[in-house]
């Protein structure tokens, strides 16, 4: 699976949705209701397993959309193409 695709896999499955029906590109914490803060550990833990990371404290907080996701996992060496 490319990493991509975990991070999506990892979304949905933080915030019980199907992948299938997500716009990527503007999926924003403001922008989905099932996206609470119980959501959003599980979200992070799911990101956590798949990429075998610990995200800091600061990253847990300002993660706020998939495109901010992105540039998190950045800091930990994981790129995206």
């Amino acid at each position: 699976m490319a990493k991509i695709d975990e991070l999506k896999s990892a979304f949905a499955l933080g915030l019980g949705v199907d992948a299938e029906n997500i716009e990527w590109s503007t999926l924003e914490y403001r922008g989905i209701p099932e996206w609470d803060s119980v959501a959003h550990m599980t979200m992070v833990a799911e990101i956590e397993d798949a990429f075998d990371i610990m995200l800091d404290v600061d990253d847990v907080i300002g993660m706020s959309s998939f495109e901010v996701a992105i540039q998190i996992m950045a800091k930990y060496d994981i790129e995206f193409e």
